[in-house]
């Protein structure tokens, strides 16, 4: 039983498998009550962003976690990189509405593999995501190859997404690849799970 209007609203627009939640709903993922709840700020605040990474999320959807990573990084670069173009140009809106100029945007599939060269980012950062990506493997092993030695991996799972992953689901998906678990933060809400690529420089 759904416990609460969103939530009824979140399954019938997004019920579970591997596809991307709808561009054309996005209006639910990036609203003023979500933000006031969810606090993006505080999970990227969790980061420790120096300054000048050079960071890549995959999914960031119409840019709820965007502007708050390209902000932390006024001296880095952000890389956005979603399968729907819809949702980059939402993204990309979001990002020059808070004068970011920062940020880059490429579309593809992350279960297809990740068009950028060994050892490129600092940071990778998925939200509600992973679960929709078809070929997981694939994906980890892109972010393993793309990330420099003592990297870090960060995920976010949280409710009422359907394709919820546990900590324990994303350990066994990404350990074997090279990451050592760096830390969880868990409640009834939400999950963020940080793993660092071994070895560190």
């Amino acid at each position: 039983m759904p416990i609460s209007w969103l939530d009824t609203v979140v399954r019938h627009t997004r019920m579970v498998g591997d596809f991307p939640y709808p561009h054309w709903a996005s209006m639910f993922l990036n609203n003023p009550i979500r933000r006031f709840i969810g606090r993006p700020g505080t999970v990227i605040d969790g980061l420790l962003l120096g300054g000048d990474e050079r960071v890549l999320e995959i999914g960031p959807g119409p840019g709820y976690y965007s502007t708050e990573i390209a902000t932390r990084v006024p001296h880095g670069h952000l890389h956005l990189f979603d399968l729907q173009p819809q949702m980059l140009d939402k993204a990309r809106r979001a990002v020059d509405a808070a004068g970011c100029r920062n940020v880059e945007f490429h579309s593809g599939d992350a279960g297809a593999g990740l068009p950028f060269p060994e050892d490129t980012f600092d940071v990778a950062f998925l939200a509600a995501v992973l679960g929709e990506v078809p070929d997981k493997e694939i994906c980890i092993r892109g972010l393993a190859r793309v990330l420099r030695p003592g990297g870090l991996l960060v995920f976010v799972e949280a409710f009422p997404d359907p394709d919820r992953q546990s900590a324990q689901t994303l350990r066994e998906l990404v350990e074997p690849h090279g990451f050592v678990l760096q830390g969880w933060e868990g409640t009834t809400w939400r999950d963020v799970v940080r793993f660092r690529l071994w070895p560190p420089l």
